[in-house]
């Protein structure tokens, strides 16, 4: 009886501990680095921790920065697919674009694709650079961000509605 009793609780805590993406609950999930409410379904990223715990991001700027240094403790990077809003897909396998023509909810103008293809399309249209998943985490460990070295927060272009106070020009 006491062995059934710890294979039954075995397997509740296992089937607890999901290691996948949750959705986002768009304009009522909130941010963990910047606490603005997620809004932007195009930018938005989540990490999976090796626990299982889920964290939502409003930019894959946010997400970013929060664990630049701490990928041994992160299970899974998903970032919205820029051409398919809403979809989340693997950051790892994502080509990235910074473009100051494409506009994130905190400034960097960075946004993911699902393959270099389309990221190869958008930036022949709106211009910039184009970064791996190694590329871009590079980058990051060595800057505070991308912009944020070259800029005043408040030399930034901004979406309407997108800004919240005090952040990239936001009133």
């Amino acid at each position: 009886m006491r062995y059934l009793l710890s294979f039954i609780l075995g397997i509740v805590f296992l089937s607890s501990c999901n290691i996948e993406p949750k959705e986002i609950n768009y304009g009522k999930d909130q941010c963990r680095f910047c606490k603005m409410n997620v809004v932007d379904k195009q930018h938005a990223a989540e990490v999976v921790t090796k626990k299982g715990k889920v964290f939502k991001y409003d930019a894959i700027e946010c997400m970013m920065r929060d664990y630049k240094d701490a990928h041994d403790k992160v299970a899974l990077f998903v970032v919205n697919d820029y051409n398919t809003p809403r979809t989340l897909i693997d950051a790892k396998t994502s080509t990235f674009i910074i473009s100051e023509n494409i506009p994130s909810p905190m400034g960097e103008f960075l946004s993911a694709f699902s393959t270099r293809e389309d990221a190869e399309k958008v930036k022949k249209e709106k211009g910039g650079k184009l970064y791996t998943w190694n590329e871009l985490t590079a980058l990051f460990k060595t800057k505070k961000g991308v912009n944020m070295s070259e800029k005043k927060k408040s030399d930034m272009k901004c979406e309407a509605g997108k800004c919240a106070p005090g952040k990239c020009g936001g009133k």
